[in-house]
C-alpha cells in the first residue's frame, strides 16, 4: 500500500514539475483570422496580414467620414457612407479572389499536363514539380519555384509539398498535392493515367462553370445596380440643405440605419442565391 501511495505521489510531483517548467503551449490562431489569411492568399495577397487588412478598412472609413462630413455637414449620412467605404476593401479582396480562382481554374489542366509529361519522361516527382516553376503557367510558377528551392535545401518531400499546398491555397492544388504524396508513398505505375484523367475532368468542369457564369452575370450585375441605386440617389440629394436637415433628425437617422441594414441583408441574400457551388479545401 505504501508503494502505491509513493508511486502516485511521485507521478503527481512529476506532472506538477513538467507543468511549471515545460514550454507553454502555442495558442492556435482564431478561426476568423485563419479564414481571413486564407482568403488573402487566395486573392494573391499573401504578403498582406489580417491586421493590415483591418487597418486599411479602418483608414478608408475614417477618410470617407471626414470627407463626407466636410462636404455635407451631416453626421448620419457621413457615418453611413463611411461604413460602406470601410467594407469596400473586403469586397475588392473577394473580387480579386474570385477572379484569381477563375484564372487558376483555366490553368490547372496545363499544370497537370506538365506533370504528366514530366513523369512519363522519367523525372522524379520533386523534379517534375520543380520543373513547373520553369515551364508552367506564369501565374503559378513562383510557388513551384519556391518548392524547388525548399526541396533542394531540405530534401524533405512531404514538408516541401505541404508548404507548396499552403502557398497555392486552392482546392485543386490540394488534390494534386495529396495525390502526389500518396503516389510517392505507395508507388505504382498508374500515376500518369491518374493525372491524365484529372486533367480531362478539370477541363470539363471549367467549361461548364464558364457557361453558367456567363448566363448569370447579367442577373448579378442588375441586382448590384438595384442595391447601389438608392444610395447614389441619396448622394445626389445630400447636396440640398433641407435633405441634410431631414436625415440629421432622429427619424431620418433611423431610416438610414434601417435602409443600410436592409441593403446589406439584400446584398448577402443576392450573393447566396446567385452563388455557384465552389470547391472547398477539405485536404488542407
Amino acid at each position: 500500500m505504501g508503494a502505491v501511495v509513493g508511486l502516485i505521489g511521485g507521478t503527481g510531483l512529476l506532472l506538477i514539475w513538467q507543468g511549471l517548467t515545460g514550454a507553454p503551449r502555442r495558442r492556435n490562431a482564431p478561426h476568423r483570422e485563419v479564414r481571413l489569411r486564407e482568403t488573402l492568399a487566395q486573392a494573391g495577397l499573401s504578403g498582406v496580414t489580417p491586421a493590415r487588412m483591418i487597418a486599411l478598412q479602418g483608414a478608408v472609413a475614417l477618410v470617407v467620414v471626414a470627407v463626407s462630413f466636410v462636404s455635407t455637414g451631416s453626421v448620419s449620412i457621413s457615418i453611413v457612407f463611411a461604413l460602406f467605404a470601410g467594407y469596400s476593401p473586403w469586397l475588392l479582396v473577394q473580387r480579386m479572389r474570385r477572379r484569381r480562382r477563375a484564372d487558376l481554374r483555366e490553368l490547372w489542366p496545363e499544370v497537370v499536363d506538365n506533370l504528366t509529361s514530366g513523369v512519363r519522361a522519367g523525372l522524379s516527382l520533386p523534379e517534375a514539380l520543380a520543373a513547373i516553376g520553369q515551364r508552367g503557367p506564369e501565374p503559378l510558377r513562383e510557388p513551384f519555384r519556391a518548392f524547388g528551392r525548399d526541396y533542394r535545401a531540405t530534401g524533405a518531400f512531404d514538408d516541401s509539398l505541404t508548404r507548396l499546398k499552403t502557398a497555392l491555397a486552392d482546392p485543386v492544388g490540394d488534390r494534386i498535392c495529396e495525390s502526389l504524396r500518396v503516389a510517392r508513398e505507395v508507388g505504382g505505375t498508374d500515376l500518369g493515367r491518374l493525372l491524365s484523367t484529372l486533367s480531362g475532368f478539370l477541363r470539363e468542369a471549367a467549361r461548364v462553370r464558364a457557361e453558367l457564369l456567363a448566363r448569370q452575370s447579367w442577373a448579378i450585375s442588375a441586382a448590384r445596380m438595384a442595391v447601389a441605386a438608392p444610395w447614389l440617389v441619396l448622394l445626389l440629394l445630400s447636396t440640398r440643405r433641407e435633405t441634410l436637415a431631414a436625415y440629421d433628425s432622429a427619424v431620418g437617422t433611423a431610416i438610414l440605419a434601417i435602409g443600410a441594414v436592409l441593403t446589406v441583408a439584400a446584398y448577402r441574400v443576392m450573393l447566396r442565391i446567385g452563388r455557384l457551388p465552389e470547391d472547398r479545401r477539405v485536404l488542407r
